[in-house]
């Protein structure tokens, strides 16, 4: 029989357990047919409320289910990463515990695996529920990825992957401490099948995803799967160095047909903080890099395991 390995990272989600857990299992009769072994893998980010308490509880009910405890909250990519390098199973799933992610379309999911697709990933066609402004900047954060990367990332693309073993070794094959899960699953490549979906309102609990926190993980995408930034900082600064030589030259020349008049300062204060403001900004750009290779090199690990069941 093959085996499919669930994958579902979890933070502060005790009161989705156990709800994952009985939509999951609603598709019984499909494993059976299929003859699929199930396992699943709830992966505990350093939850600071009883998600692991009620793991524990479904373990003691069913032994296909286990529990990776970290030591605090590393995030959700390191979530999805252990979660690949822990499974063991032919095909591997990930999911979120909130049932963002619908478990019923696991049959068709699998439908296609069998027809040859390497893997089958799903995306969003609607935001209903989600505030106008995160939708909006969500847009364009997809729409500028496409502009500025050669790696596909699909607007509105979920986790949500059903996949096979070689899939799942290729991503595990990209050790970086930088992760960009969204990011990586295009960069390996292999033939994708989109499954698109209604979105779906969480039932229990609240989001951890706050505007700040998107921020910060779309300019880990951009910083990950491209440099135009820091193509465009260099060309800023080309561009500036041009403009500073003519502006020599039209000094130089007004200088010795009209003579140095004093006029002119505020101007000459606006032009010398616009400059310095886009010098930062270039130099932030390049910050951003710096301090990711930074992270790098430092080879720290991914995750630290507190408890594994």
């Amino acid at each position: 029989m093959k085996l499919l390995s669930v994958i579902v990272p979890c933070y502060n989600e005790e009161e989705s357990v156990a709800d994952f857990y009985t939509e999951l299992m609603k598709n019984k009769s499909f494993f059976d047919e299929k003859e699929l072994e199930v396992e699943i893998l709830y992966i505990d980010d350093g939850s600071k409320d009883g998600t692991a308490g009620e793991v524990k509880k479904l373990r003691e009910r069913d032994e296909r289910v286990h529990l990776i405890s970290f030591s605090r909250n590393f995030g959700k990519e390191a979530g999805i990463y252990a979660g690949l390098q822990n499974a063991v199973g032919d095909y591997l799933v990930v999911m979120d515990v909130d049932l963002q992610d619908p478990p019923s379309l696991l049959p068709e999911m699998f439908r296609y695996i069998e027809e040859g697709y390497d893997s089958v990933a799903t995306r969003r066609v609607t935001r209903k529920g989600e505030p106008i402004l995160r939708s909006f900047f969500a847009r364009m954060f997809y729409r500028l990825m496409r502009k500025i990367s050669s790696t596909e990332i699909v607007d509105g693309a979920r986790d949500y992957r059903l996949m096979t073993r070689q899939v799942a070794d290729a991503i595990l094959s990209m050790k970086e401490y930088n992760r960009f899960t969204k990011g990586i699953y295009g960069w390996v490549g292999f033939q994708t099948k989109w499954l698109e979906f209604e979105n779906v309102e969480r039932k229990k609990g609240e989001t951890k995803w706050s505007f700040w926190k998107l921020l910060l993980y779309s300019l880990e995408g951009i910083v990950s799967f491209s440099t135009a930034p820091a193509t465009f900082a260099a060309v800023m600064g080309v561009l500036f160095c041009i403009l500073a030589f003519l502006l020599i030259v039209v000094i130089v020349i007004r200088t010795a047909l009209f003579g140095d008049p004093v006029a002119g300062w505020p101007s000459l204060v606006c032009i010398i903080s616009l400059i310095s403001g886009v010098q930062l900004f270039c130099l932030g750009i390049v910050g951003q890099y710096v301090s990711k290779t930074y992270l790098e090199v430092k080879e720290r690990p991914i995750y630290i395991v507190k408890e594994k069941l």
